[in-house]
């Protein structure tokens, strides 16, 4: 099949074929942060990826590695087992999987067993990517520009051919059953009705995409009340499809133009390089996969610990129509527009002046397309700690933001419906003139925003000047 495999989906071949490998790794996944809805979507995508295999006389077996440092001697195992001669996988740029990935070179070549690692987890090698001073990029923009020539240079997205069925069943297909046990309950709250798994089911979503909304991507995806933007970062996040196949159908639709053309696609295609940007982070500085800031000197700020705030944050009762509807429609579906996310972020950083660490956790344990990466990324740009960030100065007001994005307050009442019967005008009202009727229950604001924007720079100055 034409996608890359997830996170934890190998292949071991032997003289008469492959066989696809899963590995659970329950304890590992819990240290990252990777919540049910991850999880419970990823295992669908496995179920749908094994009866595909199957059907191609490819089996996939299912093997139990509590943490990735057990990996390398699982797969070892099943692999002579079986009799197989390789190990095939594709590569992963955190510094848990890398070490997990050297680990399992060196054990399968010190028994004579071939491996073969691949790049599939982005179009180009981003680890292959750097500057004149042959150093790691840390502006997006000239990496934007190094990507485009390394991709016109290599000439196309290099989606490869599905696999031909094999002759014959080297073993039998073993199911891949849920994690630790988790039943109906877990998979329902985990809403198969949003995120159906498969890679048909994806492809089918960026040929939808493509036909019909990403010629005006670049006008809507600011809009959270629009239907702007692609939504198939989930399927993206566990391997149920390939960044390659995205650019490809977006060159398709663009008469194969990277720069020119439609400009809602270059817009889309430029989203797809900031996602292998924030690869390109990890493999420079590892350091972000620790828990640290990009930026150095931004670890000695004094975030405050205000479990009250945090709290209200999470529960989407900050007293912030936009905070809430995207804290809410996080809870509810697992997904948050992309605009919003950076509102939220932000708001979390900078207005409640909380740790960015603790809304980039709770990020990961509730997004379906929960991705270290980009969420890091992210997360360090709305919290100026990160590489390209935004400036510490820039603090968003949520309340225009949601008046120039959410003009019509569609999203906010979608989310929040005890605002439904409030205009938009008195969604957007600044809270200390809000006049709303009193049958409505709804919180003050968690802070005074007149106060947010001196307290920031303060510490902000405070950290530079030290």
């Amino acid at each position: 099949m034409a996608h890359r495999r997830g996170a934890n989906d190998i292949a071991i071949g032997y003289d008469e074929g492959v066989i696809a490998v899963f590995v659970v790794s329950p304890w590992q996944w819990e240290q990252h942060d990777w919540g049910a809805m991850r999880i419970q979507f990823m295992l669908r995508n496995v179920r749908a990826l094994a009866e595909r295999l199957g059907d191609l006389n490819i089996p996939m077996l299912r093997v139990n590695a509590p943490t990735f440092a057990d990996a390398p001697q699982a797969l070892l195992t099943l692999a002579q087992a079986h009799h197989c001669n390789a190990l095939y996988f594709n590569d992963e740029y955190e510094v848990n999987e890398l070490e997990r990935d050297a680990a399992a070179e060196k054990l399968f070549a010190a028994k004579g067993l071939a491996v073969k690692r691949f790049c599939d987890q982005t179009v180009l090698d981003v680890s292959q990517i750097r500057t004149g001073e042959d150093r790691f990029y840390s502006v997006f923009t000239p990496f934007q520009r190094a990507w485009r020539a390394a991709f016109a240079k290599q000439g196309d997205a290099g989606v490869v051919a599905s696999p031909r069925k094999q002759r014959g069943e080297p073993v039998g297909v073993r199911a891949v059953e849920g994690w630790r046990g988790e039943g109906a309950e877990e998979e329902a709250n985990s809403r198969p009705d949003l995120w159906p798994g498969g890679e048909l089911v994806a492809q089918k979503r960026l040929a939808a995409f493509v036909e019909k909304r990403i010629a005006g991507y670049g006008d809507n995806r600011d809009f959270p009340g629009i239907n702007g933007t692609s939504i198939i970062s989930p399927y993206l996040a566990v391997g149920a499809i390939s960044p390659r196949q995205c650019v490809q159908a977006a060159l398709d639709a663009n008469d194969g133009q990277l720069e020119r053309g439609a400009s809602g696609v270059v817009k889309w295609i430029s989203e797809v390089v900031w996602r292998e940007f924030y690869r390109h982070v990890l493999i420079g500085w590892p350091r972000v996969c620790r828990n640290r800031a990009f930026k150095p000197e931004t670890e000695k700020i004094r975030w405050e610990d205000d479990e009250r705030r945090f709290e209200g944050w999470a529960a989407g009762r900050t007293g912030i129509p936009i905070v809430d509807a995207g804290m809410r429609q996080l809870a509810q579906t697992g997904w948050m527009h992309n605009r919003v996310r950076m509102i939220v972020a932000m708001y979390l950083a900078k207005d409640l002046f909380l740790d960015w660490r603790r809304g980039e956790a709770h990020f990961m344990r509730h997004l379906v397309d929960g991705d270290f990466a980009s969420n890091n990324g992210g997360w360090q740009w709305s919290a100026s700690t990160g590489t390209d960030a935004a400036p510490y100065f820039r603090i968003f007001n949520p309340m225009t933001q949601a008046e120039k994005f959410d003009p019509d307050a569609e999203y906010i009442r979608r989310f929040v419906p005890e605002l439904a019967s409030l205009t938009a005008d008195q969604i957007h009202a600044d809270p200390d003139e809000r006049l709303w009727p009193r049958t409505i229950d709804y919180p003050r604001p968690l802070v005074e925003r007149a106060k947010v924007r001196d307290r920031v720079l303060a510490e902000f100055q405070r950290v530079k000047g030290g």
